[in-house]
């Protein structure tokens, strides 16, 4: 049961905590579009329709070739496919408001990992809805997102932070195949939040605090497994990210997850919670009396 109260709580710290990007040019409530260019125009006003999408939003297209371009390093040229579909809307928040992600007919990639890899690209304060007229693996919306963001905020996103936050995706996405999608997003966030705190002075100490991660979350990693994430922390660790605002994001998020577990919604969820396990602990008991 702690491992199950853990990984809820790091979804709930990867759904809030962002690090921080001027919304100086953006107002809240400001809602932007992106389309994939090869959806039909059917295809289109259902996605507009399905999204809700104010008359006076804006509205900007993704390529193909921009998915490819952000994408053809990390994941087969046949799986990205030859038509950009994904879809989605971002609505500007209040400040220190977070951010939330919800996605329809994406298959693949889960919304804790869009939210973490939007955490590496340095997108905050917005609710974003992605979505596609059928089932998509999902790995090319982040490339739509990144770019409705900075046309929102008028904040340039480097394009290595754009390429490092799509590999980020995508690793989360290919671990989640061996240890499961909520184990393996709770995994980057865990990890993220212990670098923002003290990062790792070397690679054995990066190594080492991994496998102890991945040890508090009851995750086994093979060899390979811990190759791959310590090459790509390594990778994260030279990208110009503000480590310290990231941590000062995840000190507020604890906050707001500590007065949510003290409010009468947190108590009675969490009761709810205690109830469900307790009757699933008494099922599997009686199959053996």
């Amino acid at each position: 049961m702690k491992r199950k109260l853990q990984a809820m709580f790091l979804a709930i710290t990867m759904m809030l905590a962002v690090p921080s990007v001027s919304l100086a040019d953006a107002a809240e409530g400001d809602v932007i579009v992106t389309i994939g260019e090869n959806l039909t125009n059917q295809q289109k006003n259902d996605i507009l329709a399905e999204l809700d999408v104010p008359e006076n939003a804006q509205i900007i297209t993704v390529s193909n070739k921009e998915e490819h371009d952000y994408l053809g390093e990390f994941i087969p040229k046949a799986q990205i496919g030859s038509r950009a579909i994904s879809s989605a809307s971002i609505t500007i928040g209040a400040k220190d408001s977070g951010l939330s992600v919800q996605t329809n007919n994406i298959t693949w990639v889960t919304d804790e990992m869009y939210t973490n890899a939007l955490i590496t690209a340095g997108v905050k304060d917005a609710e974003i809805q992605i979505t596609a007229p059928f089932s998509v693996s999902g790995t090319a919306a982040l490339t739509g997102i990144m770019k409705a963001y900075e046309t929102t905020t008028n904040e340039k996103i480097p394009e290595e932070i754009k390429k490092v936050a799509n590999e980020e995706m995508v690793k989360t996405a290919q671990l989640g195949d061996s240890i499961g999608a909520e184990n393996a997003a709770a995994l980057m966030a865990k990890v993220k939040d212990e670098i923002a705190k003290n990062e790792p002075k070397t690679e054995a100490d990066l190594r080492a605090l991994i496998e102890q991660m991945a040890q508090e979350l009851g995750i086994t990693l093979t060899a390979a497994e811990l190759d791959t994430l310590v090459d790509f922390f390594n990778k994260l660790k030279e990208m110009d990210i503000d480590w310290n605002q990231v941590k000062d994001q995840l000190n507020v998020t604890k906050e707001k997850i500590s007065t949510f577990l003290q409010s009468e919604e947190g108590q009675t969820f969490l009761e709810k919670l205690q109830n469900f396990l307790n009757s699933l602990l008494d099922a599997i008991r009686a199959l053996f009396a």
